[in-house]
């Protein structure tokens, strides 16, 4: 048994998380500030489902909240943290700037500087395939340059990861940064294209598809994502997992990024007629131009995190679709 504490665990990512590891018998304390990004009815009733478990605790406040977060990691006495918490969102940032600065690095370096005072064992912190930015080498490698983002959501991830290395570096902290690639699945964030796109196209509105709807994602289900972090926890950067040439590990930290991805991108437009296939629906579609701070390809190579846990995301979009499509008709029956 061992002791999480997982930063945004009513969030979508942070609530398949901890029903993973509290499913597997471990002890889990949440954190999350509850926020009204999109509807709290949905953090609600994922809460309320881990509280069934008699080992999960759910601590209420914001990450800029030092106090807050310390008394939190004060009753989980972590073994393992996982810092999923964040103002997420590439279009959002252009519109709220600051709650990214708030929550992504004021927030961020909390979570840091208690987790070196707590003496966790291990940190986990959640970054963004949008860090990789302008380049435009394909696929994504970790050991490419990611010194281009092009948006303030990407930007203030980056920052998070150089905080994080300079304190792995100075204090011996383990720590283990992963890069995420547009993760869906039942639960999803409303905002998520396939939770508006489901929504919409159920109540009949149009959707609006950016690029022209020549984009494409590597698509990540989120219980392909979760196998993944599991695993990743019990990988503790350290020489003795050096994976030559491709790994990341850092030469004066304990420090490592990692991608997590199937490695397989599906256009935009394949996305969209997957779903219109499991709704049994058509879209009504507005192209639209590729907004601001978009990119429009991402493409991991997942080579290092094959290596570190023998594991790669192999979920078909196809079946993750359907599995969404499923919870959402169940959630809104």
């Amino acid at each position: 048994m061992t002791r999480y504490m997982i930063t945004g665990a009513a969030g979508f990512v942070g609530f398949h998380l901890a029903s993973r590891l509290l499913q597997d018998g471990h002890d889990v304390v949440g954190f999350d500030g509850m926020t009204a990004y999109y509807d709290v009815r949905l953090k609600d009733a994922r809460v309320d489902l881990l509280r069934r478990h008699p080992t999960f605790t759910l601590v209420t406040g914001m990450l800029e909240d030092r106090d807050a977060l310390a008394a939190a990691a004060d009753l989980a006495t972590p073994d393992v943290i996982v810092h999923l918490a964040a103002q997420a969102g590439v279009r959002y940032s252009i519109e709220a700037p600051r709650t990214y600065v708030d929550s992504n690095l004021i927030g961020s370096w909390n979570v840091l500087d208690i987790a070196r005072a707590v003496g966790c064992k291990h940190l986990l912190m959640a970054s963004t395939s949008s860090v990789y930015g302008a380049n435009e080498s394909m696929p994504f490698r970790e050991l490419d340059r990611a010194d281009e983002p092009l948006s303030l959501y990407a930007a203030t991830k980056k920052a998070m990861e150089a905080m994080a290395f300079s304190q792995s570096h100075l204090f011996g902290l383990p720590m283990t940064m992963f890069r995420f690639f547009t993760v869906y699945g039942p639960w999803g964030r409303p905002d998520m294209a396939l939770f508006k796109f489901t929504d919409a196209i159920l109540n009949g509105r149009p959707i609006d598809v950016y690029g022209q709807g020549e984009m494409a994602r590597d698509f990540t289900y989120v219980e392909d994502l979760v196998e993944a972090i599991v695993r990743l926890a019990g990988v503790i950067p350290a020489e003795s997992n050096r994976v030559a040439a491709v790994d990341t590990l850092s030469k004066v930290a304990p420090f490592r990024v990692v991608n997590i991805a199937g490695g397989t991108p599906t256009p935009l437009m394949e996305f969209i007629e997957t779903i219109e296939a499991s709704l049994g629906r058509k879209a009504h579609r507005n192209m639209m131009a590729m907004q601001p701070g978009d990119v429009p390809r991402t493409y991991a190579d997942p080579s290092l995190l094959r290596a570190l846990t023998g594991y790669t995301p192999t979920t078909p979009v196809q079946d993750g679709v359907a599995a969404f499509v499923r919870w959402y008709r169940a959630y809104h029956a």
